[in-house]
Parts: C-alpha cells; sequence; structure tokens
C-alpha cells in the first residue's frame, strides 16, 4: 500500500533511537574500560600485578567497571527523567522565555504568523514559542516527542535580523524536523551524551580539588593531592575522549537530517531564496548560543552551529554553509553574493572579510579528510555577508484555489489514491487555505483566541455553533461558574458570528490556533474544561462523531502527561483488534445511510486487519467518550508503519461515491491528530 513518506522517516526516527544506544552503550563499554586501565595502574601493586584480564575479575576490578558504568548510567537516566515532559523542559533548560499567544511585540507577532500558517497548511497543532532573549546569534530549534507537542524555540537574533522571507525560510526548516519525528531522536541523544560526560565532569572535579586547593598542607598532604589531582586529569582526558566520540556520534546523525529538512523547507514555502538568505546571514551574525552552557548539547537540534569548537570540519553537526545553499538551487550562493555587493559598500566588505579571516583559518584547521581549504574558506565567506532584505513575502501558488469560505459541503476525493498520502505534506492549496483563513478572522476574534478566556469560550463555541440560540443559552447554563472557564456571555457572543460563518472546514484549524492559549490554563483549569467540553457534547444526549472526536483531543492534549513520549507497544494488528473494532463501528456508522450499510462498511474496514467472514463482529450500537479516548491511546502505541492502514480504513468509512463531507474529513483530522498522524486540509 502506497502511503506517505512520513510514516517511514517516523519509523526511521524510532530505530535511529536503537541505534544511539547501541552506540552510547559501546562508548560507555570503551570509556569503563579506559578507566579500568587507570584503575589496574593505580591498585596493581596491592594485587601482586595481576595480567590485567586477571585484574578485571578481582573486587579492585569489578568495583572499577561497575563504578564506571553505574556513573554514565545514572548520569543519562537522571537527564533522561527530566527530559520526560519533552520540549518545553528542553525550552526552560536553556534558558528560552514563552512568547505570550497574545504578545503585542510585532517581531513576536510575525513569528507567531508564519509559524500558524506552516501550522494548519500541515495539519499540526500550532507549536508553542519561546524566544532565547540574550542571544544575538541565528538560530532555532524544535523539540518534543511528538508532532502535537512540540515547541520551537528561536533567538532574538533570528527576530530582529532575519527578513519575512527568510524567517519563513528556517520555521519550514523547522516543522521539517517536526515532521520527520527528529525531535524525539535530538531529545533523547541529549540524555545519551549527558551520561558520557559524568567520568570526564568527575575527573575535572578531582583536578580541580587536588590542584586548585587553597588550605595550607603538609608534605604527606601535598603528596594525596598530587595524586588525587593526577587521577582527576586522567578521568578529565578519558571521560572527554569519550565527548569526542559522542560529537562524532552527534554529527553524523544530524548532518543528513539537516540537508533533508532544508530541501523540506524550499518544499514547504517554494522560495529557496528564504532559507538560503538565512544560511547566507549566519556567517556574518553569527549561529552560536553564548549565554547556555547547553550550547554544545543542543548542537544538533539548531539550524546552525550553536558552539564554537576545533576540528570543526570534523564535528560539526551541520553540512558546509555553502553546500547548504547550493543543493537548495544551482547558482543561489552567486545570486545572494551579487545582491550583497550592490547593497553593501566596498569598505564595509573588506571589514567584514577582515573580522571573520581568523574565524575562517580556525574552521580550515579542523577540515575532515578529502576537503580543501579553499573550499572551507570559500563556505565562511559566503555564510559570513548578509543582503538587503527581499521584497515582501509573496505566495507562489494561484490566490483564491482552496479558500476555506468557498462554501462548499463535500469535497471530492480520489479513490485511487489512500488518504494516508497526505499525512505529514504540505500543499500548495493548503498553504492558500491557511493564509486565506487568517486573513478572513477578524482582528478582534483571533485576538480572542490567543487569550485563555477567549481560547476557552471557541471551545464551547464548537459544540454548539450549530444551536438555536435557546438551546445554546440552556446547554452553556450547565458549566459551572469560573473566571476563566466558565461561560462568559460576551466573549462567547463575539465568537460565534465567525465559527459560524467560516463553517466546519475551519473549526480545526481554530482550536489549533488556541491550542498555545489552552496550554496555558493552570492544570486544575484545564481538567474543568475538559470536564465542560464533555459537559457540552453529552447535553443533548445524542453524541456526534465530531463531538466525541472533540473531546478526546482535549482529554489527550491537556493531559498532565501530554507532552510525554509515547512507547511502540504493538507491531501487530491483533493486540488491537477491539480498539479498531470501536474505532471503525463509530466512523462506519457516520458514513452510512442505513444499518445495513454500516455493517458492510465496518466488515469492508475490519477484513484489511485480517478479519473477515464468519469472524467479523457485529458493528457497536454505542461507543462512550471513555471508551473512544481509550481505542485511540492504544491505537497510537502501534508502530508508525501500521498506521497507515487505519487512515485509509477510516476515509473509506466514512466516504460514499468518491465525496467525503466536511465535518467528516474534520472529525478524520482530529482522530488522525490522536495517532500523532497530522493531516493537511483537503482541498479541491
Amino acid at each position: 500500500m502506497a502511503h506517505s513518506p512520513f510514516f517511514q522517516r517516523q519509523a526511521k526516527a524510532r530505530r535511529n533511537t536503537l541505534l544511539l544506544v547501541a552506540l552510547f552503550s559501546t562508548a560507555v563499554m570503551l570509556i569503563t574500560l579506559s578507566v579500568c586501565v587507570v584503575g589496574y595502574m593505580v591498585t596493581r601493586s596491592s594485587t601482586s600485578a595481576l595480567p590485567f584480564h586477571h585484574w578485571l575479575l578481582t573486587s579492585h576490578g569489578l568495583i572499577t567497571a561497575g563504578a564506571s558504568v553505574a556513573l554514565m548510567g545514572v548520569g543519562s537516566l537522571i537527564r533522561w527523567i527530566d527530559l520526560a515532559d519533552g520540549g518545553r523542559r528542553v525550552a526552560e533548560m536553556v534558558g528560552a522565555q514563552p512568547i505570550n499567544p497574545d504578545t503585542n511585540d510585532p517581531l513576536e507577532r510575525r513569528l507567531r504568523n508564519i509559524v500558524e500558517e506552516m501550522a494548519i497548511a500541515s495539519g499540526v497543532a500550532v507549536p508553542e514559542l519561546y524566544v532565547m532573549d540574550q542571544e544575538t546569534g541565528i538560530n532555532a530549534f524544535v523539540a518534543g516527542y511528538s508532532p502535537a507537542e512540540a515547541v520551537m524555540v528561536v533567538t532574538h537574533g533570528a527576530l530582529t535580523q532575519l527578513t519575512r522571507d527568510e524567517l519563513q525560510g528556517v520555521v519550514g526548516h523547522e516543522f521539517s524536523h517536526i515532521l520527520n519525528g527528529d525531535m524525539r531522536l535530538n531529545v533523547r541523544l541529549i540524555a545519551l551524551l549527558a551520561g558520557i560526560l559524568m567520568i570526564g565532569q568527575i575527573g575535572l572535579f578531582l583536578a580541580r580539588a587536588g590542584f586548585y586547593s587553597g588550605a595550607v598542607r603538609t608534605r604527606r598532604d601535598s603528596r594525596g593531592q598530587f595524586a588525587l589531582g593526577t587521577l582527576g586529569v586522567v578521568l578529565f582526558v578519558i571521560g572527554y575522549a569519550g565527548v569526542f566520540c559522542g560529537r562524532l556520534i552527534q554529527a553524523a546523525v544530524s548532518r543528513q537530517r539537516e540537508r533533508l529538512a532544508d530541501a523540506s523547507s524550499v518544499q514547504f514555502t517554494r522560495n529557496p531564496d528564504g532559507i538560503g538568505g538565512a544560511l547566507f546571514k549566519i556567517g556574518l551574525q553569527g549561529s552560536h548560543l553564548d549565554t547556555t552552557r547547553h550550547a554544545s548539547d543542543m548542537n544538533h537540534m539548531c539550524f546552525g552551529e550553536s558552539t564554537r569548537m576545533k576540528f570543526m570540519g570534523l564535528l560539526a553537526s551541520h553540512p558546509p554553509i555553502e553546500d547548504r545553499i547550493n543543493a537548495l538551487q544551482p547558482g543561489l550562493i552567486t545570486r545572494l553574493r551579487s545582491r550583497l555587493r550592490d547593497t553593501r559598500s566596498s569598505e564595509a566588505l573588506r571589514n567584514t572579510q577582515a573580522e571573520n579571516s581568523a574565524q575562517r583559518q580556525a574552521n580550515t584547521l579542523g577540515n575532515a579528510p578529502g576537503s580543501s581549504p579553499e573550499s572551507t574558506q570559500t563556505s565562511t565567506t559566503a555564510s559570513a555577508l548578509g543582503f538587503a532584505d527581499p521584497a515582501p513575502f509573496n505566495t507562489r501558488a494561484n490566490k483564491g484555489s482552496g479558500s476555506p469560505l468557498a462554501g462548499n459541503n463535500r469535497y471530492r476525493i480520489a479513490t485511487d489514491t489512500p488518504m494516508s498520502v497526505r499525512v505529514g505534506q504540505v500543499y500548495p492549496g493548503s498553504e492558500n487555505y491557511a493564509k486565506d483563513l487568517l486573513g478572513q478572522l477578524p482582528a478582534t476574534c483571533r485576538g480572542l483566541i490567543y487569550t485563555r478566556a477567549g481560547a476557552v469560550q471557541l471551545s464551547y463555541s464548537l459544540l454548539i455553533a450549530d444551536l438555536p440560540a435557546e438551546q445554546q443559552q440552556r446547554y452553556l447554563a450547565l458549566l459551572p461558574a469560573h473566571p476563566v472557564v466558565g461561560h462568559q456571555e460576551p466573549i462567547l457572543q463575539k465568537l460565534l458570528p465567525t465559527v459560524t460563518a467560516l463553517g466546519a472546514a475551519a473549526r480545526f484549524p481554530l482550536l489549533e490556533l488556541a491550542m498555545p492559549a489552552l496550554r496555558k490554563l493552570d492544570p486544575n483549569e484545564q481538567q474543568q474544561l475538559i470536564r465542560n467540553v464533555k459537559a457540552l457534547a453529552v447535553a443533548d444526549q445524542n453524541i456526534s462523531l465530531f463531538e466525541l472526536a472533540l473531546t478526546s483531543f482535549f482529554s489527550r492534549h491537556l493531559s498532565p502527561r501530554a507532552g510525554r513520549a509515547i512507547a511502540v507497544k504493538h507491531r501487530r494488528f491483533q493486540p488491537v483488534l477491539p480498539a479498531l473494532r470501536q474505532l471503525f463501528s463509530l466512523l462506519a456508522r457516520a458514513g452510512a445511510d442505513n444499518p445495513q450499510q454500516a455493517q458492510a462498511l465496518f466488515s469492508q474496514a475490519m477484513a484489511g486487519f485480517g478479519v473477515s467472514g464468519n469472524a467479523v463482529p457485529k458493528i457497536l450500537t454505542s461507543v462512550s467518550l471513555r471508551e473512544l479516548s481509550q481505542a485511540l491511546a492504544e491505537l497510537n502505541k502501534l508502530s508508525p508503519l501500521l498506521k497507515p492502514a487505519i487512515i485509509d480504513a477510516s476515509a473509506e468509512c466514512v466516504s460514499q461515491n468518491g465525496h467525503i463531507s466536511v465535518r467528516e474529513y474534520e472529525m478524520m483530522r482530529l482522530v488522525a491528530d490522536q495517532l500523532d498522524c497530522p493531516m493537511p486540509p483537503l482541498i479541491d
């Protein structure tokens, strides 16, 4: 079955995590062996000069090896647990500050607008945005364990020194990491490197204690302090030799993914000048993170190199800047240089070259085998030169195609194309959809959904927008009073006309726009919101499929464990057949005109998972909110390569005669979101 490369990339990212663990284990073994050699040299006289392989089996050897492994394992485990909350914890670790959804800063609003366009076009929940206010270099990264819980961090330099086109190129690059599953791998790599660092950090501590103690010491004490310091230096060298190996792993894992992300950015934005210009400016403005001690740990995650290090050609986590630009479009680097000459004076160019000469020479010393100093110098010079702001961003697709307000009640779908092909993709029509939707949102409405109270009232309006006014008030009266998550009529009345006018096709994108503000609710408010949403859904004693999907969406994304990793538990469909039965029962009833057709659709869907003939169970007459949430949670534990079959079977259930209603498709997107399968809008 043909399906989106999204699933292969997700599966590959998970396999790479296992590979990292294997490489980490190898590094631990080598470091442990080196520490044991040191221990052998120190204790050899007290063990009658046993051969090394015999010494390893003595109490001294076993204690030394066990302590080394334990220290590195504990170091990684502590960081692994520390980063369990995902991207938000990584952002806090580097000192980034959250950007309020309703920020008045024009640069932050520009970033939010770009991110929202990309999020709606790709079907990804709008990431939480953070800024590193003290960083003047141009850089950015994303972190998290799933596309729906991603966090994007940008530096102050990226906000102030990049044009809109260039910033959009950087955002497109980072969205590629979200869709390709790179974030999970990157966070895991931080934890593993922390363990390898433990021996070196202990060695540094011992060396300082031995050589830099200010206390008055006797001659005997001095010998002990010297021995302690010497041992510390040896452990420091051993530990950081392991770090060197870790950096090699970091670079090997990162470079290929950076090339893919650059290419994806051009695919998303259809504007190679954007990301090319951002790369071109990095050399002059710099991309290093100077205010955090975690810069080297983050190097593989960032848009550009985040730390200064020797042997850059060997240890760099990113390909050379010139190579990245040339890979985007032939001749692009020449155009950027020419544009610079047209906008910078000769004296400014000479000053720029002089300022960067020392850095170029340092980088040249660290060239990887097979590279030449000339190529490194050219790369650095190209990346070091900025250029004037180009014309304002202009979409290159046909304006007007795929408007969210076209008035269509049903979409035409290609029966020979699996729906899973769309997962993780960005289409020109989807980008126009996002731009049109944001452009037609009233300013008051858009400002409200960036606030906590406004986002809450939007959530309620999605459930009651189609009801008569009297019925709306009767249902809202069921909600308990609360200053934030209670019913607030003035705000609700400002949102309801917009929700009604935009129609069903815009409701899921509106929900995506509101999620950053909803995440700002405290845990008690989030749980009360979930209870209120459920109360509105069951108020008429007839829960629709959309209401079921929406309540499941809130239950997952506003839960205390929302940002945590979901481990793969099932690699075949047999254990999740009960969950599939619940999901397909709902979808088949939604897509059928009568009970007989519903049973036929249900049987057809189950047949695709090895259940046919007399083994096909009866379609369920009802599925509760709790059962649906549990079913989707269980299905999300499947291997990524098994999820396309569920997406395609779901589409077959709800589509009739090659058509799918707007409401049904948006409901499918909500279900797919629960499986960490971002789907873009479906545009005619």
